[in-house]
């Protein structure tokens, strides 16, 4: 299977898929930084600067489109504008690429907050464009990484592809299958407790460090193959 990345950040949903067998067929980012990451990891891969002026003429379709589209209005630790919000509301470009491009799977990630914050709309977008979805929040510590970073993700099938409507999953699921949220978030606060950090958030002069941290905590995580989360 293809995948397009939208939002594609330092590549978090990128590399997850390529560990599940995909192939990466195009990212879009327009953050500069971001963007030395990506060229570095995927040298072969097609790139594009902005998402309002995806997809250019040419060949585009895959048969996934992913993307964590932002955060800033949607978060609590925001100004709480919602959806409609300056930079939330590049959601609408994303709800556009899908449109145009037909997929036939869509994977949006995005804070705990947008089931508060525009989850309607972007449900009810998808279900205008043709799809069904499930979605769920899930933290990180879900997959191996001792931090809780809950993060809600919605899965939408091409209706034409024999999806059987909306539901929404019960995050109970995920335990079902073997995760466990409370010992990962132990040890998370364990660590947090016991070491002390190497990043500082401090003008010192290296802005790269302050730039990694940024995009690392924005980033989505990956589980490896060995079942763990990348670190």
């Amino acid at each position: 299977m293809t995948f397009g990345s939208l939002f594609a950040g330092i590549g978090g949903f990128d590399l997850g898929f390529e560990r599940a067998g995909m192939t990466c067929e195009w990212q879009v980012e327009i953050d500069p930084y971001c963007t030395r990451v990506l060229t570095k990891h995927w040298p072969n891969v097609r790139r594009w600067d902005d998402v309002r002026t995806f997809p250019p003429a040419g060949e585009w379709g895959v048969d996934v489109i992913c993307g964590g589209f932002p955060c800033i209005d949607i978060s609590s630790s925001g100004k709480k504008a919602g959806i409609a919000g300056k930079h939330s509301g590049l959601w609408r470009e994303f709800s556009r690429v899908i449109c145009q491009l037909r997929p036939r799977v869509v994977v949006v990630e995005n804070v705990a907050d947008l089931a508060h914050r525009g989850l309607d709309r972007v449900l009810a977008d998808l279900a205008e464009s043709g799809f069904d979805a499930e979605w769920d929040v899930l933290p990180a510590c879900a997959f191996g990484i001792p931090q809780r970073r809950e993060r809600l993700f919605i899965v939408a099938n091409a209706r034409s592809r024999g999806c059987q409507g909306s539901e929404k999953r019960d995050s109970q699921g995920a335990n079902d299958q073997g995760w466990n949220y409370r010992d990962g978030l132990a040890l998370a606060e364990r660590r947090a407790r016991d070491a002390r950090s190497w990043v500082r958030r401090a003008v010192d002069g290296i802005p790269g460090r302050v730039h990694r941290l940024r995009v690392c905590g924005n980033a989505v995580v990956p589980k490896s193959p060995s079942g763990s989360a990348a670190e």
